[in-house]
C-alpha cells in the first residue's frame, strides 16, 4: 500500500479499477467461465453432475477414482477462479454427502493437493466462499439482456433445485444493486478529499439509494426459496469445519498437512459490500462482532480486502460533515445509516424466517436420500456465529451511528 501522502490534495484518489473492482459488476467476478481446460475435465464431468451424485451418494466414489490434476494448465485469472469454484463445490459435497452424522474428516490428496495449489495461487481460503458461491457463479442466457433471475444460471449446484438457484442468483441480484452504492462510496471519499461538498451530498445521497435497491433485490429472496428446502436441504453444504460441533477435530488435507485445518463455512458475512459500507460511514460493531467480521476478511479476494482497508485509512466522513457544519450533509449522512439499519433489520427478520422458523418443521420430516438439516448448525449461521444475536448487534450498532448536530 503506498504512503498516505500528508497534503490531501495530492492524495492518489481512489479509484475502483486498483482493486480489481469492475464499474458494472462491482465484486461480481465479470462474466465468469463455465468451462476449463478439456485437462481438467474429470473435475468438470464431476462438478457438472453434483447434485445427483450427491443425491444417489455416489460422489465420494467418483471423487476416489479421480486423477491428480496439477494446476499449471490454468491459464488466467478466471479459469483459477471457476476452479476453485469447482474444487470447493466437490468438496463440501465430499465432506456432507451423508449428512453431518458422517462427515468425511478426510480430503483425498486428489482433491486436496489442487484445491490448496489453486487457493494459494488466488490468496483464498481452501473452503468454499462466498466470493465461489455467488461472485464467480453466475453466466447469462441472453448476454444482451439485462440481469435478472430468469436470464441467469447457476454454474455449479449442490442439492436443492429452484431454491437453491434461486438463493445464489439473488444474491447476485444483491452484489449487482450494490454496484451504485460501492461507486458513490468511492466519489464519496474523493468529494472529502477534495473537498467539494456538492459531489459529497450527490454521493451520499446515490448510496441511500442504492441501499434501497439491496433491499429490495434481497426481498426476492421471499418468492425464489422455500425456507424448508433452505434449511433441510440446502444450508449443510456451506458449513465448514471451523466452530461447528459437527467436525470439532477440522478436516485433514490429505498430502498438506499433517493436522487438521479449521475453516469458516460460507456466509454472507463474507461478502464485501457492508464491509465497506460500515467503514465509509464510521459504524462500531461490539468486539464480539467485528472479531468474526474481520475474521471473515480472511475469506474475501485479496483485492477486496485491500478496498475495505483502503477506505478505512481515508479520513473520517463523520469529522469531516460534523466539522463543516453542514446540515444536508448531515441529514443525507443519517439517511445512508438509517437505510443502512433498515437492510439489517429486514435481513434478520429473513434469517428468522429461514433458519429459526424452518427449524422444528425440519426436525419433524426427513428428505430420505439427502443429508438432512444440521442439528451441530441450529440457530447458527454457516459461518458459524450465533447468528440472531450477531444481526441484531450489527443492526442496533448501525444504528449508534446517527450523528446529532452539535451546538
Amino acid at each position: 500500500m503506498e504512503p498516505q501522502s500528508q497534503d490531501l490534495k495530492t492524495a492518489p484518489f481512489l479509484t475502483l479499477g486498483r482493486f480489481h473492482i469492475s464499474e458494472d459488476y462491482g465484486f461480481l467476478l465479470p462474466n465468469p467461465l463455465k468451462e476449463l481446460p478439456d485437462h481438467y475435465r474429470p473435475w468438470m464431468e464431476i462438478a457438472n453432475r453434483l447434485p445427483h451424485l450427491i443425491g444417489s451418494h455416489q460422489l465420494r466414489a467418483q471423487v476416489n477414482e479421480m486423477p491428480l490434476l496439477n494446476c499449471q494448465f490454468l491459464t488466467g485469472y478466471r479459469e483459477q477462479r471457476l476452479a476453485h469454484l469447482v474444487l470447493t463445490f466437490i468438496t463440501m459435497g465430499y465432506v456432507w454427502q451423508d449428512g453431518e452424522a458422517q462427515p468425511k474428516e478426510v480430503l483425498p490428496r486428489t482433491l486436496a493437493l489442487p484445491l490448496v495449489e489453486v487457493s494459494r495461487n488466488l490468496g483464498l481460503p481452501p473452503i468454499l466462499l462466498h466470493s465461489d458461491v455467488v461472485l464467480a457463479n453466475w453466466a447469462t442466457r441472453n448476454p444482451g439482456r439485462p440481469l435478472e433471475i430468469r436470464n441467469l444460471d447457476p454454474i455449479v449446484l449442490f442439492p436443492g433445485g429452484e431454491s437453491l438457484r434461486g438463493f445464489i442468483l439473488v444474491t447476485v441480484l444483491v452484489e449487482k444493486a450494490a454496484v451504485p452504492g460501492i461507486k458513490a462510496l468511492v466519489q464519496a471519499v474523493n468529494a472529502v478529499l477534495l473537498p467539494s461538498p456538492d459531489s459529497l451530498l450527490q454521493a451520499l445521497q446515490q448510496l441511500r439509494l442504492s441501499i434501497k435497491d439491496i433491499t429490495r433485490a434481497l426481498g426476492q429472496m421471499h418468492d425464489y426459496v422455500d425456507p424448508d428446502i433452505f434449511y433441510a436441504v440446502i444450508r449443510i453444504f456451506f458449513s465448514g469445519w471451523k466452530d461447528n460441533p459437527a467436525m470439532p477435530a477440522g478436516l485433514l488435507y490429505e498430502g498438506v498437512s499433517k493436522e487438521p485445518l479449521h475453516y469458516s463455512g460460507a456466509s454472507a458475512a463474507q461478502s464485501t459490500v457492508l464491509h465497506a459500507f460500515d467503514e465509509f460511514l464510521g459504524v462500531r460493531h461490539s468486539k464480539e462482532s467485528a472479531d468474526f467480521l474481520h475474521r471473515m476478511r480472511d475469506y474475501m479476494p485479496p483485492s477486496h480486502r485491500a478496498f475495505i482497508e483502503e477506505i478505512h485509512s481515508a479520513p473520517s466522513l463523520r469529522d469531516h460533515i460534523l466539522s463543516s457544519g453542514n446540515s444536508q450533509l448531515l441529514t443525507a449522512y443519517n439517511q445512508c445509516v438509517e437505510a443502512l439499519a433498515a437492510l439489517r433489520s429486514y435481513h434478520l427478520a429473513m434469517v428468522t424466517k429461514y433458519l429459526i422458523t424452518a427449524a422444528p418443521k425440519a426436525k419433524g420430516r426427513k428428505t430420505s436420500h439427502l443429508p438432512g438439516p444440521p442439528q451441530a448448525l441450529e440457530e447458527r449461521g454457516t459461518g458459524g456465529t450465533a447468528v440472531v444475536r450477531f444481526l441484531k448487534s450489527v443492526r442496533d450498532k448501525t444504528i449508534e451511528a446517527i450523528l446529532h448536530q452539535s451546538g
